[in-house]
């Protein structure tokens, strides 16, 4: 959950890690620190806030010298936020300077017994008990920054991405990853470290992706040697060359990261299907899938593991590949599917769904469900991340960077990609029949036109958030397909609103929150046409007669709701199978404009953070 960031070179480390922790500020935002080795004095700067704050009390309280220096950005677990317990932490002695992302579980039996050998500790956090024990064991054990390490971690239990030094190495900088994302970049005589590729990117497009369990030992003038965490075998590094590029991660003249990938989602969407449609040809083709399809159309059932936006992706997915695959499908909270001891064969197919490709929960359920034998297909967008190397094989998204905490374009790729993939399974299957199938790959071609279309009416999207901004509840409802969009909606209005939603489907509201429905609760209905048109029309007169606020989401051309509702957003049509991809668009500015418009911040809402990288 939080950002890392290091540096090793002829350069000026300042500027590139405060740069660095500006990028990564996405991953956590409580507090941040950084420090800095001249190769003499070690200058520490950290506080609570924002990187913006740490910018500004290091900018007056150190000297901004060194060609070293680490910092981080926190998302607290251990310790509240404040500027004791904000990262990097020194040793007892002042020698060793750590930072850490991730939780060290057995911290508290590591913690008592350093405090008997006469360690003491200033902070809350799992990460000063780590670098006392790592100093401990270089002293007792007289052996180098490197073996120390190394020893200290085959003892830890949790997850970790760090990076330390040593005052007395001021060319060396130690690395290691379990559960949570390292890359190093490779420039000319100098080195990078950061949870992921953007804080180096304008320096270098080389770097290499840490496994788990290894560590790293970057030392200038030689080349990064790498190793197992247990049993000290050598690795010989994969140096990948980067497809990311600046532009990608800078605003580009938007008012924030979030309202920029909600209008990048047209040409998002083509990226995700280019050279995997070809709707004139009948083709549809993902690299990943191809030699699989045997699995997935002979397997017993689908089990469809995700959290949060990507949840709500995959149970999409569920209707879909019931309807057109008619294989049986599940969908599961990695979170919760991890726990219960779940009932998996070797005649199930796995779809984990992440974003980032870190999600610590969603890492655990595709252990879990190797370990029981079940073929694992991932859906990320982050090249190289954890999730696609840990699947047998899988699906990229090629959504780009996504900054913002609330995902957006994430969601709609996702769900672009599942489409496919039940397309292609449903022809081999021979479920749906020719002419379903052409319709289908060319509605599916045209949805970049669509959201643009969509993107279109924000105009008057803004006007109705002026009018609810102030409403402290709303209700979401939608029926097959919108059932998972209604409920991404709520989830996107909590997230960066903090006016409480919950999304429902239609036909339960009179099973419960129809008690809530009066005059103040604006409800947000998805009544496009579709087979359920006509009890969608039916629940927004209950509603009505109840004085409920009715902001419907409408098919172009609808007459019927626009009449009863008290405002409408309305939506290219599209088959209902392909429709969350539109529909959840107005959902999408709604919230962002509501959040703007009560001074929210909507690219780092309290308490988020983007990648979930802890349990």
């Amino acid at each position: 959950m939080c950002g890392i960031v290091g540096y090793i070179g002829k350069r000026e480390a300042y500027p590139i890690i405060l740069n660095g922790l500006k990028r990564l500020e996405y991953r956590g935002y409580d507090s941040a620190g950084i420090a800095l080795f001249d190769g003499t004095d070690i200058q520490l700067c950290k506080t609570k806030g924002k990187v913006a704050d740490l910018e500004a009390k290091a900018e007056r309280e150190i000297i901004l010298k060194g060609n070293l220096g680490i910092g981080h950005t926190r998302w607290a677990t251990h310790g509240v936020p404040n500027d004791v317990n904000s990262h990097p932490h020194y040793s007892n002695s002042g020698d060793l300077v750590i930072i850490h992302n991730g939780i060290i579980e057995n911290y508290d039996s590591l913690k008592k017994e350093l405090k008997k050998r006469g360690y003491t500790f200033t902070s809350d956090t799992d990460t000063e008990v780590l670098v006392n024990l790592i100093e401990d064991i270089q002293i007792n054990e007289k052996v180098k920054l490197g073996k120390a390490v190394q020893i200290a971690l085959n003892q830890v239990v949790g997850a970790y991405a760090i990076a330390l030094f040593d005052r007395k190495k001021p060319d060396e900088i130690v690395v290691a990853k379990l559960g949570s994302p390292l890359a190093i970049g490779i420039g000319e005589d100098e080195f990078f470290v950061a949870s992921d590729a953007s804080p180096f990117i304008e320096f270098t497009n080389n770097a290499i992706y840490l496994e788990d369990e290894e560590m790293a030992i970057i030392r200038l003038g030689r080349d990064v040697k790498v190793r197992k965490i247990k049993g000290d075998k050598l690795v010989a590094p994969y140096v990948q060359e980067l497809q990311l590029n600046l532009e990608q991660i800078e605003k580009g003249g938007y008012d924030h990261f979030m309202l920029k990938e909600i209008h990048e989602q047209p040409a998002v969407i083509k990226d995700t299907y280019r050279g995997r449609l070809l709707a004139e040809k009948g083709i549809v083709r993902l690299g990943g899938l191809e030699d699989y399809i045997e699995k997935f159309i002979n397997a017993d059932r689908i089990v469809i593991v995700a959290c949060g936006t990507s949840w709500h992706a995959g149970l999409v997915a569920e209707y879909i590949f019931e309807d057109l695959v008619r294989i049986p499908v599940e969908v599961e909270y990695a979170s919760e599917f991890r726990y219960r001891n779940p009932i998996i064969s070797e005649n199930d197919v796995v779809i984990a769904i992440s974003q980032s490709g870190e999600t610590a929960d969603t890492l655990a359920a595709i252990k879990l469900a190797k370990s029981k034998g079940a073929f694992v297909y991932g859906i990320c967008n982050v090249v190289g991340s954890t999730i696609s190397r840990e699947t047998h094989s899988g699906t990229y998204t090629h959504a780009g960077p996504e900054i913002g905490v609330a995902s957006t374009k994430a969601f709609t790729t996702q769900i672009t990609v599942l489409a496919m993939i039940a397309l292609r399974l449903a022809k081999a299957k021979g479920t749906i029949s020719q002419t379903d199938f052409m319709l289908y790959l060319r509605e599916l071609e045209l949805i970049p036109n669509h959201v643009d279309e969509a993107l279109k009416t924000e105009d008057k999207i803004k006007e109705i958030s002026a009018v609810f901004k102030d409403a402290r509840n709303f209700l979401y409802l939608g029926r097959g397909y919108n059932f998972p969009v209604a409920l991404e909606g709520a989830l996107k209005l909590k997230e960066i609103s903090y006016i409480h939603a919950e999304g429902y489907p239609a036909a339960e509201m009179k099973h419960g929150p129809i008690a809530l429905i009066d005059e103040h609760m604006p409800v947000v209905v998805i009544a496009i046409k579709s087979d359920h048109y006509d009890k969608v029309v039916s629940n927004i007169q209950e509603i009505k007669a109840r004085k409920g606020k009715i902001i419907a989401v409408v098919s172009e051309g609808d007459t019927a709701v626009r009449e009863m509702a008290d405002y409408v957003m309305e939506v290219p049509h599209t088959p209902e199978a392909l429709s969350p991809l539109v529909t959840t668009i107005p959902l999408q500015l709604l919230s962002y404009h509501i959040a703007v418009m009560l001074g929210r911040n909507v690219d780092q809402p309290r308490n988020l953070a983007k990648s979930v990288t802890v349990e």
